[in-house]
């Protein structure tokens, strides 16, 4: 048996489905991983629980909301979170052999203490992105709103954002391979290692299969999370729905647009809705746990998917992982509004629905679909399979295997 030693940033049961799905479908190979992340108060991917022996450590551990909100500052500020996990995993490992250390990370922790493990015990690094800094239109990338200091905030974020540069360029030089998660991160780490592999987010065909159940409302369907307009743009929806509503063609009772969503993603999209006059249409569900996730989209007549137009100023490479699991349904995609990148290209490949660019070709796509829906009870989308067939988990962790068994052998 072949020893992974994983290092994350996140790992089921909170989110982190990229490593909790590897887990999965690990089990059976030849090889076998020891996870150490973060202990987070989530129970979003609970079902991916119990394929591999995990540790969570726990940082912000203070009696007191206020106090622990000072140790993540703390931490913030001085890379705390860094020198308690190197500590940690040093002491348990001690005794332990691994072939190989596997980081996957969203931005820079943990990827620091994976390298200087990996240094250490003279093994290959794999450093897996998932989001890199350079995506987001702002400070999305921050996972907590700094508190208002007079503009010394943006001082901060700042100096944080290009020390995080660094100190994840220093470690992708020295990483034996980098995998990331589209076409776009690949071009722009490929800058920093030149061992570079695309292997995307996708889904799991033993939860996501296409079911049309007939539904009484023809309804519209998102899952996730709204950081900022500017990254996730919803407005060419609302204009659509503003403009059906006005002709006649849909009514709230007929119609609905079911958000599951967090409450920071809510306040944003009520505020957006009002001032498009569709309010009427909204129901904000709250986040679910993922197991629940195919069935409400097997229940959905359009699969919703929000970004922005891929600029200097937005949103680039994003290629979520809902949109591997809306088309494993093979329910219509709406994308507002296009990123004019590989997910508008994703889209198009796979048959799977519109990344829309204007407010008319939107009306048109909902017409069409709400037609094929009082026609049927339900719709449907012609996804090319071949094309689906590529974006299974169990292939990604094979390409996984197939880049740690070259690594060990010093294929690459």
């Amino acid at each position: 048996m072949k020893k992974i030693l994983l290092i994350c940033d996140l790992f089921p049961p909170a989110f982190g489905p990229r490593m909790g799905y590897l887990c999965k479908y690990l089990k059976g190979s030849e090889w076998e991983p020891t996870v150490f992340t973060e202990k987070i108060n989530d129970q979003t991917f609970r079902f991916l629980e119990g394929y591999c022996h995990a540790t969570y450590l726990n940082f912000y551990d203070a009696p007191a909301p206020w106090m622990q909100r000072l140790q993540w500052l703390w931490c913030f500020l001085t890379g705390g979170k860094e020198r308690k996990m190197y500590r940690a995993i040093s002491k348990q490992i001690k005794d332990q052999s691994f072939d190989l250390v596997l980081c996957s990370t969203y931005r820079t922790f943990p990827l620091t203490v994976a390298a200087r493990i990996a240094q250490e015990k003279n093994l290959p690094l794999v450093a897996d992105l998932r989001d890199i800094i350079e995506q987001y239109s702002g400070t999305e990338f921050i996972s907590h709103k700094l508190p208002a200091l007079g503009g010394l905030e943006k001082i901060i974020a700042e100096r944080f954002k290009q020390k995080s540069l660094n100190s994840r360029n220093k470690v992708l030089r020295q990483a034996a391979c980098v995998t990331t998660v589209s076409p776009w991160h690949v071009e722009v780490l490929k800058t920093f290692n030149s061992n570079t592999k695309l292997i995307y987010n996708g889904f799991d065909p033993e939860l996501f299969k296409a079911e049309h159940p007939k539904t009484s409302k023809f309804i519209i369907t998102y899952t996730g999370r709204l950081l900022s307009t500017a990254m996730r743009d919803p407005s060419l929806l609302l204009q659509a729905l503003a403009i059906l509503q006005q002709s006649g063609t849909l009514s709230a009772e007929q119609c609905r647009v079911q958000w599951y969503v967090d409450p920071q993603s809510q306040a944003i999209l009520e505020a957006e809705a009002a001032k498009a006059g569709v309010s009427r249409f909204m129901d904000y569900k709250g986040y679910v746990p993922a197991a629940q996730i195919p069935d409400i989209l097997n229940h959905s007549s359009i699969l919703l998917l929000l970004t922005n137009r891929s600029t200097d100023k937005g949103p680039k490479g994003v290629m979520t992982t809902k949109f591997f699991e809306s088309l494993a349904t093979e329910k219509p995609i709406l994308c507002v509004r296009s990123d004019e990148g590989c997910l508008e290209e994703a889209l198009k490949e796979a048959h799977a629905g519109l990344a829309a660019r204007t407010v008319e070709e939107t009306v048109l796509f909902i017409e069409q679909h709400y037609k094929e829906w009082k026609e049927k009870g339900y719709t449907t989308s012609a996804i090319h399979k071949d094309v689906l067939r590529n974006y299974s988990r169990p292939d990604q962790a094979q390409q996984f295997i197939n880049i740690f068994n070259k690594l060990i052998k010093k294929e690459i």
